[in-house]
């Protein structure tokens, strides 16, 4: 069944075209991610189906028994106070408060609009300011949801669980492919390998038509001279031949011109230039051991955060830092960065890429904010910019004109250009569009440092980190693998402990029907016999089952 239909529809935003939709429909069961650059018009698309914001032409059609429940990514939930059902479910308290965590306040909306008897959900960005369980608790409710979804995010792994199909908006216009995130990436590859084939085959044919061109145009050129040798007889006869054959042939090159007029033009597919950003070797640090903390303990006020608590990091590793919201990630960070208690090798030069971005100056421009402390030349730097899609003009626009997007670029740009060889990032993919965030990945993937990285996306720490340290119970484990080593280990620990509940289960059942068999035997009431045999079946059957799972 149709739910929306969207035809010709153009939003403006001054005289820039934000959105120009031809022809768009969303049906029953669709469970659309919308994906695209900082500022392509995600938000509005979702704006105008909601029917907050109009637009200059078009249509938008919704079928009848559509009934739309939008929740947006800023801003208050329409209720403040949920059920306690839909308040336990999304672990929140009932009641909205403003003084809530990020994380709270994302749980409490999503609660209030998954509580509403809606069959077409609108959402924006569900999974921000959530710690990694967070999401999942999130993404599990998402999959159980059984309406219509439009949903923007820039979480890979949310795309990939949660919908059937990928929006992607690009210069105004919006495109559907079906499958996954994963199979959009596929299929844009394939797309990409066909642009790369037909430009080819585009040079190939405009080439020949070119020199197929000048070829007759030089046997034109060559007919109007008549030979020395001739008389006037001959000399006329030779100049009406040549005239005819001159014509035919200016008219076969006209027609070739033409061809190559109507060519069907095709573009150079865009080769994105590789960069990799190595550490000079007379700035690298040679201990093993960059950075350790033993015996570590902290509190506020009667908060405990770590309690004898010890890690390393040792030199050259990409490090990710994982732990619930409130389990001292940022403390952890801020005793590194202040040396309280740890100690730091000699020659390490931290960078360090908070959410505050305090880094950036307001007044100067993009250029010379990254410019300004960079041991690489400009023309890096621009290049770096420009993959971050901050190109041309643009670098000397001021830093306090741009998005919060934009200014997280930016910073990062800044600091990967410094003199540093030790990065601690927390949360770097916060407001970042996934071609960005894609960007920054790569370069952190070929970045030849130690990574410090704090982030609760968790695509970004498979892709980039190679041992973990996770908060728990006030101490700070160190895992010496990936994030899918370490979720395979736990999963095996949960089952052994599983396995061993039920080898316990196990013995105690077959004690109690040994008990029961030996009661039975010597019963003389026929009535008590009748109720122990029951028993004995009872225990008989959950003993098997229980066997089963082993």
């Amino acid at each position: 069944m149709l739910k929306i239909n969207m035809k010709k529809i153009k939003k403006y935003y001054g005289t820039r075209l934000l959105l120009d939709i031809e022809d768009l429909k969303i049906y029953e069961n669709d469970r659309i991610g919308i994906i695209g650059v900082n500022g392509a018009g995600k938000t509005t698309l979702l704006e105008i189906i909601n029917k907050n914001i109009d637009y200059e032409s078009g249509e938008l059609f919704l079928n009848k028994n559509v009934d739309i429940k939008y929740i947006p990514q800023l801003g208050e939930p329409n209720r403040k106070i949920i059920s306690g059902k839909y308040a336990s479910i999304f672990q929140v308290e009932n009641k909205w408060d403003s003084n809530m965590s990020g994380g709270e306040k994302t749980r409490f909306k999503l609660a209030e609009g998954f509580e509403s008897t809606c069959n077409l959900l609108l959402v924006d960005e569900p999974t921000n300011n959530l710690d990694i369980d967070g999401i999942n608790l999130v993404v599990n409710n998402f999959k159980a949801y059984k309406g219509t979804l439009l949903v923007v995010s820039h979480d890979r792994n949310f795309l990939d669980t949660v919908c059937n199909k990928i929006l992607e908006i690009e210069n105004g216009k919006c495109k559907i492919y079906n499958g996954n995130y994963s199979k959009y990436l596929e299929l844009k590859e394939m797309e990409d390998t066909r642009k790369e084939f037909e430009y080819k085959e585009f040079i190939k044919e405009k080439s020949r038509l070119t020199n197929l061109k000048r070829d007759v145009e030089n046997k034109s050129a060559k007919v109007k001279t008549t030979p020395s040798r001739m008389g006037n007889s001959e000399a006329r006869l030779h100049k009406m031949g040549g005239q005819t054959n001159k014509a035919n042939l200016d008219k076969f090159a006209k027609s070739v011109a033409k061809r190559i007029e109507h060519l069907e033009k095709k573009e150079r597919p865009v080769e994105q230039e590789l960069i990799k950003i190595s550490i000079l070797e007379s700035t690298k640090p040679h201990s093993k051991l960059l950075i350790s903390g033993n015996n570590l303990n902290k509190s506020y006020g009667k908060k405990v955060i770590f309690d004898n608590a010890d890690f390393n990091i040792n030199n050259g590793k990409k490090v990710a830092l994982l732990g619930p919201n409130g389990s001292g990630k940022t403390t952890l960070i801020n005793m590194i960065l202040n040396e309280e208690g740890i100690d730091i090798s000699k020659n390490v030069r931290i960078g360090y890429f908070s959410q505050s971005m305090d880094i950036l100056d307001e007044e100067k421009t993009i250029l010379e904010n990254v410019m300004e402390k960079s041991i690489h030349d400009e023309k890096l730097a621009r290049l770096i910019l420009a993959r971050l899609l901050i190109k041309g003009n643009k670098v000397y626009e001021k830093l306090k004109i741009l998005s919060g997007g934009e200014r997280v670029k930016v910073s990062f740009a800044k600091m990967i250009l410094e003199d540093i060889n030790l990065l601690i990032l927390d949360e770097p993919t916060n407001y970042l569009d996934i071609n960005s965030l894609e960007v920054i990945e790569n370069l952190l993937k070929d970045y030849d440092g130690t990574i410090l990285l704090v982030s609760h996306d968790i695509r970004f720490i498979k892709n980039i980190a190679e041992e973990l340290l996770i908060i728990e119970n006030n101490k700070i484990k160190h895992f010496m693998g990936n994030y899918d080593e370490y979720i395979r280990n736990k999963n095996k620990q949960k089952l052994n402990i599983r396995e061993k509940n039920i080898k316990e289960k196990i013995m105690i059942l077959e004690n109690q029907i040994s008990s029961l068999i030996g009661e039975i035997s010597t019963e003389e009431n026929e009535e008590r016999k009748t109720e122990l045999d029951e028993q004995y079946n009872l225990k008989l059957k959950e003993l098997v089952n229980l066997k089963r799972e082993i």
